[in-house]
């Protein structure tokens, strides 16, 4: 991720995309498994599907329990707010009509596999991330800039797990 120099306010995001020779039903499965989760991330440590949903669906909330090493630990509310069945899944953290956070996985097939894009966006809704800002404004572009490198890796290595589940055949 080169330097933008960009601000909380401009609502950033960042994305990956990864070529998974496994069909997009395969990939479609790992990607709406909630539960897989705490295996992708070095932040979440625990979701589960609140209101007596048992899978995705537009409106369904789920509850994350994530650790951060720089900002604590914190519980949060997601709402799935995209799903297209084999096509497109994502989240909002937060309130839905504005988030915090929202993350987005992608599922295109091409010839005999799957591309399989993740995106997470920051904002527009105040975040962890913003005591920092506040406590350092002029520090903000850096803050921000450092934290999408921390979405990136986070997505590279999603993406890379994925992969080899789905390669897998697990």
């Amino acid at each position: 991720m080169e330097w933008t120099g960009q601000v909380y306010s401009d609502v950033p995001i960042v994305a990956d995309k990864v070529y998974i020779d496994a069909s997009p039903p395969v990939v479609w499965d790992l990607v709406t498994d909630i539960h897989l989760m705490p295996r992708l991330s070095d932040e979440v440590r625990e979701v589960a599907w609140l209101d007596g949903a048992s899978g995705p669906a537009p409106g369904h909330r789920f509850v994350g329990r994530n650790v951060h090493e720089s900002l604590g630990s914190w519980e949060t509310m997601c709402t799935v707010i995209e799903y297209e069945p084999q096509a497109r899944f994502a989240w909002a953290v937060g309130e839905p009509d504005y988030p915090s956070s929202v993350w987005r996985f992608t599922v295109l097939s091409v010839g005999q596999g799957t591309v399989l894009e993740q995106q997470g966006q920051m904002g527009p809704a105040p975040s962890g991330l913003s005591y920092a800002i506040e406590a350092m404004p002029d520090k903000e572009q850096k803050i921000v800039f450092v934290r999408l490198r921390e979405f990136e890796a986070g997505i590279k290595r999603n993406l890379a797990i994925i992969k080899q589940l789905a390669e897998q055949g697990k």
